[in-house]
């Protein structure tokens, strides 16, 4: 029997190291990047990001956002690998725990970590999207992004 969709979408989430976060410029526009992953245990999204980078700005002023999560684990990578797209809400928060869950997850994260301009993150997801596969595309609630109690 195949994963359901709401357990194939928390296994994308919690293997993830990085996304595509899409955010709003000021001008309306959506501004792509690529950003280094985590999550709390619960499985809320977290990134750790500085002040001076655009995307932290664009938060800011509108925290609405998306993270596209790319499930590929082949060196050749197409469009029949799952891939997850989460909607929602970007906020700082100010959580040394957590911020040590993201620096274990990314040891490279260490050397800025501490600097005074990162901040991190968690998402606040408000629907997903699941594509698991050609055709297999899956609507999702917020409630089937987070770790079953």
């Amino acid at each position: 029997m195949s994963p359901q969709p709401p357990e194939t979408a928390r296994r994308l989430l919690a293997e993830a190291g990085h996304a595509a976060l899409a955010s709003l410029g000021p001008d309306g526009h959506p501004h792509a990047s690529l950003v280094l992953l985590a999550t709390a245990p619960d499985l809320t999204p977290l990134m750790l990001l500085s002040d001076l980078s655009q995307h932290a700005a664009h938060l800011k002023a509108d925290p609405r956002m998306s993270l596209l999560i790319d499930g590929a684990t082949r060196a050749e990578r197409d469009l029949t690998e799952p891939r997850l797209t989460v909607t929602g809400r970007a906020a700082p928060l100010d959580d040394g725990a957590l911020v040590d869950r993201f620096v274990a997850r990314h040891p490279s994260a260490r050397t800025y970590a501490g600097f005074a301009d990162f901040r991190l993150y968690a998402v606040t997801p408000q629907a997903g999207l699941l594509i698991a596969g050609f055709g297999a595309i899956h609507r999702l609630e917020a409630a089937d992004l987070k770790a079953e109690a």
